[in-house]
């Protein structure tokens, strides 16, 4: 048996194959645009997130035996609008994680509904990023559309229709809607009446390995494919990325370091931190997490290099910094390039380099940028651990984990060792798993990771010496955010 993972991501999609033994057989990318209406506005078309599917597919297949596919899992960006109307029909672009014209909305929703309130119905607090202020944002500035709305969906969601005509999702995914109810794994009434919204307009909720239907005749003629492939639920791709990493069952954890950074953290039940500085989220192996996640992670990387820098040698950049600067550099970084989620949940936060002299050299401001984003990490494991929630090691993964001097700065500063897997797809391959799991390969998500997952033998080790330097300039970095605050407020 055939396997396909798909990971609707934001910059592309990646289709994976993956046989029995968990192989990866291929992996083909397909790319899409973004637009910016206004600033700090995030849109994309759903109608491209599949045609890049069915390219993909197509593409994945060349030279298979088609008929060898049993399943398909999908992955993807979590907490986007996709709202169709009664046809079905897509009604607007869709509204992306990172868009953040809706702070007014979640301005309303945590100091006028009240966050303890909120928490109360969802286990989380509202963010910029969040489903539910996209809701009321559209509600107000969009009424005529808003009327429209038969079903809100998520963008993994609507490619899962698309494949079998069933309107679905998972709870991992649906966790980050402010829709859920997290911890009783139902739609929250209250949350519902907030929007303005029937609990008819929502999807059907499963659990992520769970068959929500089968292929459409018509796409299974046009992907050429059998009509009797199971499509599972999937899950956020965070959660996707923590199957695809090993991390199932409580107290494992995995960071990804993408464009923006999270650390998945499992717990044993359904755990809030006390101020919800962390996303209380459902995982999709059936158990449940704590999430911190930082909005720009490898993007601060880039933005660094590319845009400030003109150039696209991270390798050579990094090579500049010398191993004996590690725990010594006083320079400093903030990375809220798009403002920041957890634990501060600041729209309005900025970037900020702190600590230049006029010896301070490029090879230094480097540095700070990776330092920067392992600090903002150390801020979310901190919570957890603040609540006794023990994390003794990490599997880490996500195009700036590439760098071996980066995994070395993260090892140091959040003092655990890092553990790298051999399939760098974590989310996609994540899906294909779950997709076993539905196809009856395995019982359960545990045991098709136990059998699936391959590591690296190599582990990353924090350094004692460099460990114990860094705990005093993250003090110091830890400071500069409340310190800059009230500036924050002013300067937009």
């Amino acid at each position: 048996m055939l396997f396909i993972g798909l990971d609707i991501g934001t910059s592309a999609t990646k289709c994976l194959l993956m046989d029995e033994k968990g192989d990866v057989k291929n992996v083909v990318s397909k790319s899409y645009p973004t637009a910016y209406p206004e600033p700090g506005w995030s849109e994309q078309r759903p109608e491209d997130w599949w045609n890049a599917v069915r390219a993909g597919i197509k593409e994945l297949l060349r030279g298979v035996d088609a008929k060898d596919v049993a399943g398909i899992g999908a992955c993807g960006q979590m907490h986007g609008l996709v709202a169709l109307d009664e046809n079905d029909e897509v009604i607007r672009p869709a509204i992306l994680w990172n868009d953040s014209r809706t702070r007014y909305q979640v301005d309303y929703l945590n100091r006028e509904v009240g966050e303890k309130t909120i928490a109360s119905y969802t286990g989380n607090v509202a963010y910029t990023g969040f489903t539910v202020p996209k809701l009321l944002w559209m509600r107000e500035e969009e009424p005529v559309n808003f009327a429209r709305i038969r079903k809100v969906m998520l963008p993994k969601d609507y490619i899962n229709f698309r494949l079998t005509g069933v309107h679905s999702s998972d709870y991992s995914d649906a966790s980050g809607t402010l829709l859920l109810d997290v911890q009783h794994k139902c739609w929250s009434k209250p949350m519902l009446s907030i929007c303005g919204l029937r609990e008819a307009y929502m999807p059907q909720l499963f659990e992520s390995w769970q068959t929500v239907g089968t292929l459409l005749p018509k796409v299974a003629r046009e992907l050429g494919l059998p009509s009797s492939v199971k499509v599972c639920a999937g899950a956020g791709d965070n959660a996707s990325a923590a199957v695809g990493t090993g991390t199932v069952g409580p107290g494992e954890c995995n960071i990804v370091m993408g464009t923006a950074g999270t650390i998945f953290i499992t717990t044993n039940g359904y755990l809030t931190d006390k101020h919800n500085a962390l996303h209380s989220f459902c995982s999709a192996d059936g158990g449940y997490n704590l999430m911190g996640c930082i909005l720009t992670a490898a993007g601060c990387n880039s933005w660094w290099s590319n845009d400030i820098l003109g150039t696209d040698d991270y390798d050579g950049e990094q090579a500049l910094i010398q191993g004996g600067r590690l725990g010594h550099n006083d320079v400093y970084f903030l990375p809220y390039l798009m403002g920041e989620r957890t634990p501060h949940n600041d729209p309005r936060a900025r970037g900020a380099f702190i600590g230049m002299r006029m010896d301070t050299s490029r090879a230094d401001m480097t540095q700070a940028v990776l330092e920067g984003v392992a600090y903002a990490l150390n801020d979310c494991l901190n919570v957890a651990r603040s609540e006794e929630v023990e994390v003794l090691s990490s599997t880490i993964c996500g195009g700036g984990a590439k760098s071996p001097l980066w995994r070395a700065i993260l090892a140091d500063v959040l003092a655990i060792p890092l553990q790298i897997p051999q399939t760098e797809q974590a989310p996609a391959f994540g899906a294909a798993m779950l997709a076993s799991v539905a196809c009856g390969l395995f019982p359960d998500v545990a045991e098709c990771a136990h059998a699936l997952v391959k590591v690296q033998e190599q582990m990353v080790f924090p350094n004692k010496k460099i460990l114990s330097l860094y705990r005093g300039h993250y003090d110091v970095w830890h400071s500069l955010y409340p310190a800059l605050k009230d500036v924050y407020q002013q300067i937009l």
